[in-house]
């Protein structure tokens, strides 16, 4: 196992280092102790789960946590405290697993577990829309290696050199691409530039839901049912529901009594309800006696 206390603190020097060692003294004479009171308290915790070796371990491996947090740092798109913390929970996963029966050093197990939980943070925890995880999982690949290709070629690679050196079509680049501007979000409450003819806020500048549209759309079903109907009793619907019309008023327009209205508008509703809800339309009477009864 390397010897623990001389791993990369946060400020990038050694813990022999920070501790102010005597030059001449050799680094064997540390590391000994050290691994021997690793392995006990790996054994402690392991066996009982001895809280105090825990919390030994997990300071003492802290400084691998915040060196693995830093190796994932891009640039300020996720604050470098976030990924520190998203690392310390896969430092503490790994103690909870690790078994020192395997024989291998902790840290050759722990590494792996903590660059997963920051994989995954940033795969469910920083995309405001999600994309398909294998789209998602291009798009991360395309942007490390536009990093790589950046600084070989000086210059911003092509789709075409994306696509060779990742192993998959242009139209795969293009698709991930696109996919990775759902990483982030605007606000709509963000004032737009100030050069610009309207200001205000972004949200102001948005289209809004327009109800004339389901009126509309409420209209050409509504045509579209009565046509089903005959002629008489489309009337009789539409003075009714259109233009408010009582049923002793409907009865003078159209030459006959209130109660023939009434029957007029139950069967006409009738017959609308049931092709509106996709069955079969009930039996229509026939209008001569309609105009008897």
């Amino acid at each position: 196992m390397p010897h623990l206390s001389a791993v990369p603190t946060a400020s990038g020097t050694s813990g022999d280092a920070a501790a102010g060692s005597a030059p001449g003294r050799r680094r064997g004479a540390r590391v000994q102790p050290d691994r021997r009171r690793d392995a006990a308290d790996f054994r402690a915790y392991a066996e009982r789960r001895d809280p105090r070796a825990r919390e030994r371990l997990i300071r003492a491996h802290l400084p691998l946590a915040n060196a693995i947090a830093r190796r994932f740092d891009r640039g300020g798109r996720v604050p470098l405290e976030d990924l520190q913390q998203v690392a310390a929970l896969g430092l503490i996963k790994a103690l909870d697993r690790f078994d020192p029966d395997h024989g291998f050093a902790f840290s050759s197990f722990a590494v792996p577990t903590m660059e997963g939980e920051i994989r995954r943070y940033f795969r469910d925890f920083t995309w405001s829309v999600r994309p398909p995880r294998e789209l998602q999982e291009r798009a991360v690949r395309i942007e490390r290696v536009r990093e790589h290709l950046s600084s070989e070629l000086g210059r911003s690679p092509t789709a075409r050199e994306l696509a060779a050196r990742i192993g998959c079509t242009i139209e795969e680049v293009i698709d991930a691409s696109e996919a990775a501007q759902a990483r982030g979000s605007d606000s709509l409450d963000r004032p737009v530039a100030a050069d610009e003819a309207d200001g205000g806020s972004l949200g102001e500048r948005l289209g809004f839901e327009d109800p004339g549209f389901a009126a509309a759309e409420a209209t050409v079903t509504v045509d579209g049912l009565l046509a089903t109907l005959s002629e008489r009793e489309a009337l009789a619907v539409r003075l009714r529901f259109h233009e408010d019309l009582t049923q002793a008023e409907i009865g003078a327009r159209i030459g006959c009594s209130q109660m023939q209205v009434s029957r007029i508008l139950r069967a006409a509703l009738t017959q609308i309800a049931g092709h509106a809800a996709g069955g079969a339309a009930p039996p229509r009477r026939p209008q001569r006696e309609l105009a008897l009864d």
